[in-house]
């Protein structure tokens, strides 16, 4: 997968940035494991991930905002609904685990992260099933190219205040 960033910078930035915002995750789900369905903590959680999904897609990185938003995407409803049960948390881990790893393999010279989605598609897979709920839906391109959705066709409504992702 490539990932061509305008500025090496900025990319920069954005990963010292994302780290913080990983380990804001990471802090608001420790917190929904002491107290479940927790809306401090789940408002955290996706505001963490929204900001870093759309930091990484202004700046190109494909894979990072994808993923990041899937997971937001399939948080949001669980969080709004007060139905983010401990069993679903230690998917959210693995997820918050492999977003961790797409960060570190980021190249920072060239913004590139060479990894397949197969493993984003089974984390967001379990997530689901953890949650009772589909993935997120796929558009036609993205069904050709046999990924997950990078800007999924969600009624805003489910988002309950999440941003609009670009087409």
């Amino acid at each position: 997968m490539d990932s061509h960033p305008s500025n090496s910078s900025a990319l920069q930035d954005f990963l010292l940035d994302a780290q913080v915002l990983l380990t804001q995750s990471q802090e608001c789900l420790h917190h929904l494991e002491l107290i479940d369905n927790d809306p401090d903590a789940c408002h955290c959680l996706h505001n963490a991930l929204d900001t870093l999904a759309r930091r990484a897609s202004d700046l190109g990185l494909v894979e990072v905002a994808h993923y990041a938003y899937g997971l937001q995407l399939l948080l949001a409803p669980a969080c709004h609904q007060q139905r983010l049960l401990s069993e679903a948390l230690p998917a959210v881990e693995a997820c918050l685990t492999l977003l961790a790893w797409q960060l570190e393999l980021v190249d920072i010279r060239t913004g590139r992260l060479n990894l397949d989605a197969s493993e984003q598609t089974a984390l967001l897979s379990d997530l689901a099933n953890a949650l009772g709920q589909p993935l997120p839906q796929v558009c036609a391109e993205c069904k050709t190219l046999g990924s997950l959705c990078s800007h999924p066709h969600l009624p805003a409504s489910v988002l309950s205040g999440a941003s609009n992702h670009p087409h």
